[in-house]
């Protein structure tokens, strides 16, 4: 019966203010059932404050063939990355 069902992506926020973490994946038959099921797998011990689901087949992802020409343009941008300026005196440099 899950062969059927779409797989969902599970994201948990452990707490406020905290970035939502993938968790894991379960099968369910629509969003609703996701979260049901989410709650149940991932967060028995009132570990989570909200959860996010998303279909599997909805994620878009990089290539990592592709890692080299994706991120390549920001090679270039010198200006992001202040390694070549001096600190001055009396600046915590951390």
């Amino acid at each position: 019966m899950d062969d059927d069902w779409p797989l969902y992506e599970v994201f948990i926020r452990t707490k406020s203010g905290l970035s939502h973490r993938h968790a894991g994946s379960v099968h369910a038959a629509d969003g609703q059932m996701a979260i049901d099921h989410a709650r149940d797998v991932y967060t028995r011990r009132n570990e989570g404050v909200s959860i996010w689901v998303v279909k599997s087949k909805d994620i878009m992802a990089s290539d990592p063939a592709e890692t080299e020409s994706l991120f390549e343009p920001a090679k270039d941008k010198i200006y992001r990355h202040p390694t070549f300026y001096e600190v001055p005196d009396g600046v915590e440099n951390i």
